[in-house]
């Protein structure tokens, strides 16, 4: 058994510090409530506006503020601690959208940049591009734990089943994908990508989203949930900031493998999934 907990966070537009003092307060809270993984949304230190993320980026190779409070609150609390995404930038001025994996001893273990950059244009909805500021990662993240392997990915990634399946045959048990999902495609899509994944791959399916605020640009859809390897909803919040705590039966993914073994089924005779 795991307990998780994932930080439903208000993103505010005023400044990085108050992003990261709510990020930091909500992790002692899960903290407090039991949690052994914590887990911060998408782009939670900086507004989902492509106009910021240049100025709110850091680097792994010179800890600014946002990783400094990470890897230090991580350290505290003895928790493992998925830093959502922020905008990172290389040494030769390149950015992404990065997820920043510490362990309980403060140690950043490793660091996943987002590999599908969400371009969409639905019309008279939502029009965004990441691409035009963002370059894509091209690493995909399965992470050793005391508990077991388990997997980052972030938002629009969700969309490509090949990227989980790859992370489930690694070996991965939970998925944990931090997202910035809106209200056109999350009231739609949201349950039924997270469910169909946890289904296609047997293991628990983990999405961490900010809370919902109508006064921006971008409204984000909210509805941080966890869905166990049956495809079952297992906790989800509604659109306003909170707190979700989960315990996760690990050995119940086996469970449910050896009842209905698609895994195993596959014919790598007929078709298979190959990393480039």
């Amino acid at each position: 058994m795991i307990k998780i907990g994932l930080c439903q966070m208000m993103v505010s537009k005023s400044s990085k510090k108050d992003n990261l003092k709510k990020a930091q307060d909500m992790i002692y809270e899960a903290a407090h409530r039991g949690a052994e993984i914590i887990a911060l949304p998408e782009m939670f230190n900086c507004y989902y506006n492509l106009k910021y993320f240049r100025e709110y980026a850091e680097s792994s190779y010179d800890y600014g503020e946002t990783l400094d409070m990470l890897s230090s609150t991580a350290k505290e609390l003895g928790i493992y601690l998925i830093g959502g995404s922020i905008p990172e930038v290389d040494k030769e001025g390149n950015l992404y959208n990065t997820s920043f994996i510490f362990d309980e001893d403060g140690k950043l273990i490793e660091k996943y940049r987002k590999i599908h950059l969400f371009d969409v244009n639905i019309k008279d909805k939502i029009a965004f591009k990441e691409s035009d500021i963002l370059t894509p990662g091209n690493k995909v993240m399965v992470i050793d734990t005391k508990w077991g392997k388990i997997g980052v990915a972030i938002c629009y990634d969700i969309r490509f089943p090949e990227l989980m399946r790859i992370m489930a045959l690694k070996g991965a048990k939970i998925i944990f994908v931090p997202a910035v999902f809106n209200i056109t495609t999350g009231s739609d899509h949201w349950e039924t990508l997270f469910r169909s994944r946890a289904m296609d791959n047997q293991l628990y399916m983990v999405g961490i989203a900010p809370a919902r605020d109508t006064n921006c640009s971008y409204v984000a859809y909210g509805n941080s949930l966890v869905v166990d390897p049956w495809g079952k909803i297992i906790n989800i919040l509604d659109e306003k900031e909170g707190i979700l705590i989960s315990e996760l039966n690990l050995d119940y993914i086996e469970k449910i493998r050896n009842s209905l073994p698609i895994l195993k089924n596959i014919r790598k005779d007929v078709y298979k999934i190959t990393l480039l």
